[in-house]
């Protein structure tokens, strides 16, 4: 949680799921990359579906980046498969354009691994959308990132969240990042609905991916936190005005501050030391931004 307000940087806004005509997508990769830097993004990710269907395509976006707009190579892996018989969604940023398709017989577990090897920042896309477990969950190697709202899953089945996941994973002592995205695949309603503000030194590919595997990072659907502060027994909080502030834990631990245009809160620390909390605002719209988890020891 801290790690976006101890380090030296700038916020920069960038979306890390999408999709284009390589894969399943309208636009072709250039519009794609287009349209981001247009609605004002700092950078994407374009994340085709790493298919055989599709030649197993990372897309090289180099030629798109312009002057205060980049791109981090990537794609969405697939492997056989989760308990339900789904295959596995894994977004994998930072890939290097020469990753390998898997074989027939590579597992989600392996080709998580592998990315992970070869330098990527890894997320689990839209859990909730496929009805990923618990238990799929843990039988992968340790991931940077969950998606706790993912648009295009949330437009088209109402299945856009992932924050039972991500509660569900921290209960079992298993850290995880808390990522916002769009997955867009159509660049109609689901856009520019959910991103990352990410803490880099630079607008380039290896600082944001360098910020993004610190965990130098919130999600957001419209909300800014602008600074978050652990000071003794509490949490002090900056932000855009919001109208709830919630800081929840393991279990039913949580603290709540609820009012119009708050901008500042400060949340008693005491009931989640020797655990887990993460800080969620929801602003007038209802739209809501993430921190990531922070893990608090216990009182000596």
């Amino acid at each position: 949680m801290l790690a976006a307000f101890e380090t030296a940087g700038t916020f920069l806004r960038g979306n890390l799921h999408c999709h284009s005509s390589i894969s399943d997508g309208n636009p072709t990769p250039e519009r794609v990359c287009s349209f981001y830097q247009n609605a004002g993004y700092d950078f994407i990710s374009l994340t085709d579906h790493f298919m055989e269907q599709y030649g197993f395509p990372i897309v090289d976006t180099s030629a798109f980046r312009r002057d205060g707009f980049t791109t981090l190579n990537g794609a969405e892996l697939h492997a056989p498969s989760i308990a339900n018989g789904e295959i596995w969604h894994l977004v994998a940023n930072g890939l290097p354009l020469d990753f390998a398709p898997p074989d027939a017989h590579e597992t989600g577990r392996e080709l998580a691994q592998r990315a992970l090897d070869a330098g990527a920042f890894v997320s689990i896309a839209h859990p909730g959308w496929y009805g990923l477990t618990l238990e799929d969950a843990l039988s992968l190697p340790q991931v940077h990132a969950v998606e706790v709202f993912n648009s295009i899953s949330d437009k088209e089945t109402g299945r856009g969240d992932g924050g039972y996941l991500i509660d569900q994973l921290l209960n079992n002592g298993r850290p995880t990042g808390v990522i916002a995205t769009d997955d867009a695949h159509r660049y109609l309603a689901e856009v520019c609905c959910g991103w990352v503000m990410v803490k880099a030194q630079a607008n380039t590919p290896e600082a944001i991916l360098c910020a993004l595997k610190s965990g130098a990072y919130y999600a957001s659907q419209g909300p800014d936190f602008h600074h978050v502060e652990i000071d003794g027994d509490f949490l002090n909080v900056e932000m855009s005005p919001v109208n709830t502030v919630w800081l929840i834990g393991e279990a039913a631990r949580s603290q709540s501050v609820m009012g119009a245009g708050i901008r500042h809160a400060r949340l008693p620390l005491e009931k989640f030391r020797g655990g887990w909390a993460r800080l969620v605002i929801c602003d007038e719209n209802s739209k809501r931004a993430w921190s990531n988890p922070l893990h608090l020891s216990s009182k000596s």
